[in-house]
């Protein structure tokens, strides 16, 4: 059965700053193209990546840097993540240990797999999204507080202090900020909070330069710095999450204190996997990412992508068809592995992937993909699902001088979440990455709507060692379900084509989810290919404008070298 696809990726929101803007913008950085450092860090925005210097610059370690970006994104830049979201977390040890943490939102425990039906009839995503419906057990906080329990070196107050900062003495409107403003006002501006904090008194939004501060949010932001993440999941701030979601002025949603004090992060085993003499390291369930990512480039391996370089259609086509292949399996069978059993090291498994990357021809496509059978899968009845997921999310990677590194990806979903704000922050709304319909074609779907359980997620947090087992490349990306395509595009562009990390995140993207559409970044090199692409037997190849939005810190030769995507507001800046 092929793969249906039911999203729409709309383009990425530019919007051009006003002839009369308030005020410069405060306190970022100049934008270099690429940056240098014994520590670095890069991150969406560069007063985030700033506070994670800082925390550098005071004898922190890469835990505490990742930390403080993941607070100072929550005010910077509300509209992709946050403490009010989740998060996925990788990190590696000097000597090459890999960890990761799982801060993925839940689902509270009344919900179940109709979830997503009112009055018998499925809900459409912009009938859930704003509103209770969509919301998911913030993970974030819970995340930070194992993490800085196992690894940080700076109290943990200290790691709030950026944050604070911003939140109480004020940060300025960027024009991406204020393009998302514009676009989903129905969102950002769903409840009296969100348009007192970010429209006038005539409903627009706050224009470009214009300084916000967010005193609510800095009072939570405290509250936690002096009671540990207690002050988040106990107490006034549950109370005020529940009361938001249970009284929603649009799908109200029965969570309890309870769903909220009962949230853990878990330690969760790293998926790992070769691509030529190189380990490539990521998250396993609930995220697609890690398997997404591996199985793409390992059935790749057996091509020449250096000889053809990166402006051949031919290696294009390549990373297509090996996309459509770990598209397909992603959507049959990743999902929360504590309600579903997963198999992980099937979907990586070498001998599986040669065998079902033997299909791919240099000269022609695949006609029609669907999943196949990895091992550990052969007693499974599940069923193709939709591909649904909205664009959003933030990742930021930060190395300390140790060798110390982490990936991150935090996320509230999409453009502002719910809408919902509780205590200055955006509630996520995650619970539409579920796939809303339980069931199709008499067969369950593995990703459906269970209480307690984690959605599936695109993020892809990766690391990537070299030979001498020393540390090459830490990367990842926001944008949904084209997450793993950013990365796999970043790896391919660093170790084959033997670019350096920001002009590999400059690269055009191909998306291909595992259906007979096929779409390639608009406005770049790949839209003067298409005619070649569809020679090869891709029928539908669409220029589409992607939401794409990267960063990346590479290692060459003991050097830090910091790259963001060309395309973002974001910045690398060395400690």
């Amino acid at each position: 059965m092929k793969l249906r696809l039911i999203a729409a990726f709309a383009a990425p929101l530019l919007a051009g700053a006003c002839a009369n803007t308030p005020a410069p913008l405060a306190s970022a950085p100049a934008r270099t193209e690429q940056a240098y450092g014994a520590g670095m860090v890069s991150a969406a925005d560069p007063r985030a990546a700033d506070a994670g210097v800082q925390m550098l610059r005071q004898g922190g370690n890469a835990t505490d840097a990742a930390i403080a970006v993941m607070l100072a994104l929550t005010v910077v830049e509300p509209q992709s993540s946050g403490i009010g979201g989740g998060g996925l977390y990788v990190e590696t040890s000097p000597d090459g240990q890999v960890m990761t943490i799982d801060g993925r939102e839940k689902a509270p425990a009344a919900a179940h797999p109709q979830w997503f039906f009112k009055d018998g009839k499925l809900l459409s995503y912009s009938e859930a999204v704003p509103g209770g419906t969509s919301v998911g057990v913030p993970g974030n906080i819970a995340l930070a507080a194992k993490a800085h329990k196992q690894h940080g070196k700076l109290p943990w107050a200290a790691l709030f202090q950026p944050a604070i900062r911003l939140a109480s003495d004020g940060f300025v409107i960027t024009p991406r900020l204020n393009g998302m403003l514009k676009s989903s006002a129905h969102v950002a501006g769903f409840t009296p909070d969100g348009q007192a904090l970010f429209y006038d008194g005539a409903g627009q939004p706050l224009a470009v330069g214009t300084t916000v501060r967010n005193p609510a949010l800095a009072a939570t932001l405290q509250a936690v710095a002096d009671q540990g993440p207690k002050a988040f999941y106990s107490g006034a701030n549950p109370r005020a999450i529940v009361a938001r979601v249970t009284t929603a002025p649009r799908n109200p949603e029965p969570m309890t204190e309870a769903d909220v004090a009962a949230y853990e992060a878990r330690d969760r085993a790293p998926v790992c996997g070769t691509y030529r003499q190189y380990r490539i390291c990521g998250m396993g369930p609930p995220s697609s990412g890690g398997t997404t990512v591996i199985a793409t480039l390992k059935m790749l391996e057996r091509f020449d992508l250096h000889g053809l370089g990166k402006d051949s259609p031919t290696a294009w086509h390549l990373i297509a068809e090996s996309m459509r292949l770990a598209y397909a399996d992603r959507a049959r069978y990743t999902a929360d592995a504590d309600f579903v059993p997963v198999p992980v090291a099937g979907l990586v498994d070498p001998g599986y992937l040669a065998a079902r990357g033997a299909a791919i021809d240099p000269g022609k496509t695949i006609p029609t993909v669907i999943a196949g059978t990895p091992p550990g899968a052969e007693k499974l009845s599940l069923a193709d699902p939709a591909l649904a997921e909205e664009y959003g999310t933030s990742h930021f990677v930060a190395i300390d001088r140790s060798g110390h590194a982490v990936s991150y990806t935090s996320t509230i979903e999409s453009p502002f979440g719910s809408g919902l704000m509780v205590g200055g922050y955006f509630l996520n709304n995650e619970l539409t990455d579920f796939d809303m319909n339980p069931e199709l074609d008499g067969k369950l779907v593995a990703n459906r709507v269970e209480g307690g359980k984690r959605p599936r997620s695109s993020m892809s947090p990766t690391l990537v060692f070299g030979p001498d087992g020393k540390l090459r490349l830490a990367v990842g990306a926001a944008g949904g379900a084209t997450i793993p395509a950013q990365v796999i595009r970043a790896i391919i562009g660093v170790l084959d084509w033997d670019m350096g990390a920001q002009d590999a995140l400059g690269l055009p993207v191909i998306f291909a989810p595992g259906i007979d559409v096929v779409f390639v970044e608009q406005g770049s090199s790949l839209e003067a290919m298409i005619p070649a692409l569809k020679a090869l037997g891709h029928d539908q190849v669409v220029p589409r404008g992607l939401p794409l939005k990267a960063n990346a810190i590479e290692v060459v030769g003991g050097e830090l070298r910091g790259a963001a995507d060309p395309r973002s507001e974001g910045r690398a800046l060395g400690e």
